[in-house]
């Protein structure tokens, strides 16, 4: 009789599955399992997933080990560290207090943080959310600053070095160049504005009115919380990957998939009294050119195959997450990995292409779209292209050279793709992830490079030969300072002419010389740019790492 009731109840709760998902549900929990079976096998790491649709979960399950050293398995209990994930939580912080009057994300951030540096530019609250401040990013100022990769990296040590900056990557406003010095700072106004540590009143105000009853903010290395998963790096072999990750505001936030997902469903339907504040998070706010970016609250809010899709993705150390919604298809899906090479991204496209329809009727901005159609070029127009680019916004070079019968693209000495023409002047990068567009203009002897509906990155083109060098390289040899990170580098010059930049902890770097008084170097040091006097006399260089651009090193010797 037991036996005849439980086939009969698992009869009527399969007819409903099939009835709410249609006939090919079981085909799609197939599908989607399959994604995920290499992380079922021995010693492997893994994570977990979730997927709801109309506010039922439809798929949860766990894969791997949460930790490989005592072969513990991730369960759907698990937490993980969301990465970048955590920016959405600070922000909705933000926005609660300004529904509390404490706070107006239009104030200037030295209301709420009186000791930062005056910049001669108001910067406000409202520029920190975006990434649109220009203030340099944490990572590239403790690197020059000798913080090695894997050295902790804290809040107190960002608010240590912030206050000693003079300049900005850009004036806020004018460009979004992500910064997570920014919601570090957020973090920081929000423990001014309410009286309470960031971690407490994120629980009190944001986890436990949610129902988000296992997540918290990670605020210190040491303290131990039960079902947390290692994270771990995939080289060779798997390594655990050593925290350093000290810092919260920006990151740092550990959760599960089920937490993760009751989150996600307040933007289809939000819970009482919470509409507003989802709605906040999605402002967005044009850049001072009029460019409108996708970057609201802490999230992005994009398109997939025609749908409005609110998403962000998290890495730190070994982490790897993903939180999407589709919230006019009330779909939710959210992945949370322990290993560096999960793949996650494109693991969510494909869970999604299993549920999303495409849609030509959602009214969006015109896409440019990447033609297909390729030409042949001459040997000799490629060549007529070859030379050194540079951007003096981005601080960054490029190579532009034919090899092979093929014209080539390299930022680096590691990365070479290959540029195939669409016309006399226009490429498409053969480019892994992206097909980025490069076009060269005869007249302004420009290079510019464009991603979609991104803003154009533009370079300058600085010379032909790729391999001349310039002489007097013997007046960079010396001692150089910077004020505002309170450390100093030295140039020296060996009996090759070979250039090299020395420091305590970082040892020593060669400089390769890209134009003129432009060098490149290995992790931190980036492009190094020599600055001289009416004299020619070198009086100092400026240091850019990506996100950190211009730090001012005087020459003291």
């Amino acid at each position: 009789m037991k036996i005849r009731v439980y086939f009969l109840s698992l009869f009527i709760v399969l007819l409903h599955v099939f009835n709410s998902y249609g006939q090919t549900s079981q085909k799609q929990i197939q599908e989607i399992d399959s994604l995920f079976t290499s992380w079922n096998v021995s010693n492997h790491p893994g994570g977990s997933v979730l997927i709801s649709k109309d506010g039922k979960t439809i798929f949860s399950k766990s894969y791997g080990l949460a930790n490989i050293e005592y072969e513990v398995a991730n369960t759907n209990y698990t937490l993980f560290n969301i990465g970048s994930i955590s920016k959405q939580f600070t922000a909705m912080g933000i926005v609660l207090l300004e529904q509390q009057n404490k706070l107006s994300v239009d104030d200037d951030i030295r209301k709420h943080i009186p000791e930062l540096p005056d910049f001669g530019e108001s910067i406000t609250i409202r520029h920190l959310l975006h990434h649109t401040s220009g203030l340099r990013d944490l990572h590239g100022l403790l690197g020059l600053a000798g913080w090695r990769r894997g050295d902790l990296e804290t809040n107190d040590d960002v608010y240590r070095i912030i206050k000693n900056q003079k300049e900005l990557n850009f004036k806020p406003g004018e460009e979004f160049l992500y910064s997570n010095t920014g919601y570090i700072l957020l973090a920081k106004i929000i423990e001014n504005a309410s009286q309470l540590e960031f971690d407490q009143w994120m629980k009190q105000n944001i986890f436990q009115p949610l129902g988000m009853k296992d997540t918290y903010v990670a605020t210190s290395l040491n303290k131990i919380v039960p079902n947390n998963a290692t994270s771990y790096y995939l080289r060779e072999e798997f390594e655990s990957a050593m925290e350093y990750w000290g810092y919260f505001g920006s990151g740092n936030i550990h959760s599960t998939t089920k937490d993760l997902n009751i989150w996600l469903q307040n933007f289809s339907t939000p819970q009482n009294n919470w509409e507003s504040a989802f709605d906040k998070l999605l402002s967005t706010t044009p850049l001072n050119n009029g460019f409108e970016t996708n970057y609201g609250f802490g999230i992005r809010i994009e398109e997939y195959a025609g749908n409005k899709v609110i998403q962000h993705g998290g890495s730190v150390g070994g982490f790897r997450a993903i939180a999407r919604t589709f919230p006019e298809e009330h779909l939710n899906i959210v992945i949370l990995s322990n290993y560096s090479r999960s793949n996650i991204g494109s693991k969510a496209n494909k869970i999604s292409d299993v549920f999303i329809d495409k849609r030509n009727d959602l009214p969006t901005k015109k896409v440019i779209q990447t033609p297909t159609k390729y030409i042949k070029l001459s040997s000799e127009r490629l060549k007529e292209l070859e030379g050194v680019y540079w951007s003096d916004s981005e601080k960054s070079g490029r190579k532009v050279y034919f090899k092979n019968d093929t014209l080539r693209y390299s930022s680096s000495e590691k990365n070479e793709w290959p540029l195939v023409p669409i016309s006399n002047n226009s490429f498409i990068m053969i480019h892994p992830s992206v097909k980025p567009m490069v076009t060269f203009d005869n007249k302004t002897n420009q290079m510019t490079v464009r991603i979609g509906n991104t803003l154009p990155g533009v370079f300058n083109f600085l010379q032909n030969n790729l391999d001349i060098k310039t002489n007097g390289n013997d007046m960079l040899v010396g001692k150089y300072y910077s004020p505002e990170l309170k450390v100093m580098y030295s140039i020296s010059i060996d009996d090759k002419s070979n250039i090299y930049l020395e420091h305590a902890r970082h040892g020593i770097i060669k400089l390769e010389q890209l134009h003129n008084d432009i060098f490149v170097g290995d992790w931190p040091i980036g492009t190094v740019e020599i600055k001289r006097n009416e004299e020619e006399k070198v009086v100092g260089l400026r240091m850019s790492n990506g996100r950190t651009r211009n730090v001012w090193f005087e020459k003291a010797i």
